[in-house]
């Protein structure tokens, strides 16, 4: 019965302020709002910035890393073994850039569990011949489908198709930078020399665009048996492996496992895209600090309301502890009016930062840089709004505790008295 009458009473002080409670629900709502939709566009910027990258790299990448010798000849000489080795200009070691037995790797890695699939590949300096130009580019050799399945192949090529390169012989998909130095059209032939002299004509099936303008300046695309025959290679010379994982947390010591059992190189992804990770980590950290400052300065206005509503309500707290209410009794009404405040605040807030967010996400976004991408990016994680209503209530909460405790220690007798 005493929690009706309390709730009652919290109603009619609400009430009788509602422009004071409307602004500070408002300012909660307001708070709440952007603090979604803040954090939902910086996650949904984060996604798409780390996926130009992400999304084309391996979790693993199996490869033989060229590096200087370690001994050298005099090293091994007995009459120089107790002598100090000043060696100049020490050259890398004449080690194969292949991978030896790459069949056998492939297929056992297929056998591991925490595998999602594999991809071969083979990369080859190349000359664009443009008339008496020649223009420095690499092919790229690859797994088509594999590509296609795991690293989103298909999503870059903006002109003609990716299969395309398995359907037409000699074949060769460029970037689109690369593109337009050479002025070459799908359908057109472009011819490349080796280093080693030798000149192939390969028929132009699809632009391919990454969105990094240096990558798709010198980069294109042909299966790995084409470039093993440009390069005038047998079909299982392979230069590197792209492993994707079901669980890239994985990837750090799955690389030292993979690198000592097949005796190769082996770098995973957190390493080679340690840079990414912090932007992330760091524009998502500001994001946060930015809503949470929102938030506290939503609090303070609900406080500075409450205790302005103390002052002006003497009268009618000190008829309530002279009527039979306790101290805890008004304390309980004023913690009520804040929590109110907080709840419908913080709905009303839930559901504005959801529009907010529907908004942007249908906000038409077009660079050529970035094909894929046609509308601002925006990431919907339920946990923001989560995070949002419990930082709503605590905050609430806490803005009305100092003036509900200060409310219940009013003495009735001195202020009838001083009426």
């Amino acid at each position: 019965m005493i929690n009706k009458l309390i709730i009652s009473v919290a109603e009619s002080l609400l009430m009788a302020r509602w422009r004071q409670t409307l602004v500070a629900a408002l300012g909660v709502t307001f708070s709440i709002a952007m603090f979604i939709a803040l954090l939902s566009f910086m996650a949904g910027l984060n996604d798409l910035l780390d996926g130009l990258i992400l999304n084309r790299t391996p979790h693993v990448r199996i490869f033989n890393e060229i590096k200087p010798s370690t001994s050298q000849p005099i090293e091994r000489d007995s009459v120089y073994a107790n002598a100090h080795h000043f060696i100049h200009s020490i050259k890398s070691a004449n080690s194969r850039q292949w991978l030896y037995n790459s069949g056998a790797i492939i297929q056992a890695l297929k056998k591991e569990e925490q595998v999602l699939g594999l991809s071969p590949k083979l990369t080859a300096q190349v000359f664009f011949n443009d008339g008496s130009v020649e223009i420095t580019g690499v092919i790229n050799g690859i797994d088509v489908n594999a590509e296609t399945k795991l690293f989103h192949f298909s999503d870059y090529v903006v002109a003609g198709s990716g299969a395309d390169l398995t359907k037409i012989p000699n074949s060769i998909i460029l970037g689109i930078e690369l593109a337009g130095k050479l002025l070459a059209n799908v359908g057109d032939v472009v011819v490349i020399t080796t280093s080693k002299g030798e000149q192939f004509p390969l028929k132009v099936v699809g632009y391919f665009q990454s969105g990094l303008k240096e990558v798709d300046r010198t980069q294109s695309y042909a299966t790995v048996g084409m470039v093993q025959k440009i390069l005038n290679k047998p079909n299982d010379y392979i230069t590197e492996i792209q492993v994707k994982l079901k669980d890239v947390n994985q990837a750090p010591a799955l690389a030292k496992k993979f690198s000592k059992i097949y005796e190769t190189d082996a770098e995973d992804i957190q390493t080679a895209n340690m840079q990414f990770e912090t932007g992330s980590s760091l524009r998502t950290l500001i994001s946060y600090a930015v809503g949470i400052v929102l938030l506290i300065v939503a609090g303070f206005g609900i406080y500075n309301i409450l205790n302005m509503m103390i002052y002006e309500k003497m009268d009618s707290i000190a008829i309530l502890k002279a009527t039979g209410f306790s101290g805890s009794d008004v304390n309980k009404i004023f913690s009520v009016i804040a929590l109110s405040i907080g709840i419908f605040g913080g709905i009303v807030g839930l559901i504005t930062g959801f529009v907010l967010c529907y908004i942007i996400d249908h906000i038409p976004f077009s660079t050529p840089s970035l094909p894929t991408i046609t509308t601002y990016p925006v990431h919907y994680n339920p946990a923001f709004y989560i995070i949002g209503i419990v930082f709503s209530l605590v905050t609430t909460y806490l803005a009305g505790w100092l003036p509900a405790r200060k409310a219940s220690k009013i003495d009735p007798v001195i202020i009838i008295r001083g009426k």
